[in-house]
C-alpha cells in the first residue's frame, strides 16, 4: 500500500515495476543479515531456509531475485513485524493543531524485500524540505506519544549536523526492521525530524522505567550508528514531552 508525497518516482530509483537487476538485491538482503544464517530475524525462522508467509508478505509484490535479476514471485523474506512509513510537513514557523491528522500513511510493508521496494522509491532525508519528519512505527502504533504502547515510554535522541541524516536514518531503521536492537517487542519505532539548524533522529521504546532494556538499546544504538564515543544521547520520558508539550526540550543527558 503506497500513497503521500514523500515519494519519489522517476530518475535512477524507478526499478520496482519491471523487477531489480542491481546487484543490490542482495546486498541489500546481506545488510539485513539475510545471507547465511538468517538469524532471528525472520517470523516463524532461524535460518533454517523454511521461511514461511509470514504477516503481511507480498504487499508490494516484490521478491528475491532469480538468476539474471527478475524477481521470483513467492520467495519473501518475512520480517518479524509489519512496519509503517508515515510523514508529516509543515511550513517553518506554522502550528499544527491536530499533529496526528497532519500525518500521511506513506505504505506498508511485511518483508525484507517489500522495504527495499519502498524505500527505493522514498525521497531521502538531505531532500526533505525543513520541518518535515519521517516515521516509521510497528503496524498498529500510531506515531504518537498518547498511543497505548507508546504512552509508558520514551525515545533516545541523537542530534546531527546537517549532511548526515541520510546515511544515519537508513542505517537506523535497516537495524530496526531487521531486529538488531534483540529486545523483543520493545522497539515501537524511528522518528527522524528535519529542522533548521540540525537533523534529529529517535527511537521510541515503550517501557521508560526498563533501565537494563533501556541503556541495551541506547548502546545498540550507538553501535548500529557507529557514534563516536564522546556522541551526547538524550532520553525523554513521553508523560513528560506530554506535561510540556515539547519532543526535544528538556531531556535527560547521556555522555
Amino acid at each position: 500500500m503506497i500513497s503521500g508525497g514523500a515519494l519519489e518516482f522517476g530518475s535512477n530509483n524507478s526499478n520496482i515495476s519491471s523487477g531489480r537487476s542491481e546487484s543490490g538485491v542482495n546486498s541489500k538482503l546481506s545488510a539485513l543479515n539475510v545471507s547465511g544464517n538468517t538469524g532471528g530475524l525472520f517470523a516463524g525462522g532461524s535460518g533454517s531456509g523454511s521461511l514461511g508467509s509470514g504477516p503481511g508478505s507480498g504487499s508490494l509484490g516484490t521478491s528475491t531475485a532469480e538468476p539474471g535479476g527478475t524477481l521470483a514471485s513467492g520467495s519473501l523474506h518475512p520480517l518479524h513485524f509489519n512496519w509503517v512509513f508515515w510523514f508529516m510537513h509543515r511550513s517553518p514557523g506554522s502550528k499544527i493543531l491536530n499533529y496526528e491528522s497532519s500525518m500521511k500513511k506513506i505504505a506498508t510493508f511485511g518483508s525484507v524485500e517489500d522495504f527495499w521496494a519502498v524505500y527505493s522509491h522514498l525521497k531521502r532525508p538531505h531532500e526533505l524540505p525543513t520541518v518535515s519528519d519521517y516515521h516509521l512505527f510497528k503496524q498498529g502504533v500510531r506515531p504518537v506519544w498518547e498511543d497505548a504502547t507508546n504512552i509508558n515510554g520514551g525515545k533516545w535522541i541523537v542530534r546531527l549536523k546537517k549532511g548526515l541524516a541520510s546515511r544515519y536514518w537508513e542505517n537506523l531503521i535497516v537495524a530496526v526492521v531487521g531486529d538488531q536492537f534483540d529486545v523483543g517487542s520493545e522497539i515501537c519505532g524511528a522518528v527522524l525530524s528535519i529542522r533548521g539548524g540540525e537533523d534529529i533522529l529517535s527511537l521510541w521504546n515503550q517501557s521508560a522505567q526498563e533501565g537494563r532494556i533501556n541503556l541495551k538499546i541506547r548502546d545498540t544504538m550507538k553501535r548500529v550508528l557507529n557514534l563516536p564515543v564522546d556522541t551526547i544521547m538524550e532520553y525523554k520520558t513521553h508523560n513528560d514531552a506530554l506535561r510540556d508539550n515539547s519532543s526535544y526540550k528538556n531531556t535527560d543527558i547521556f555522555r
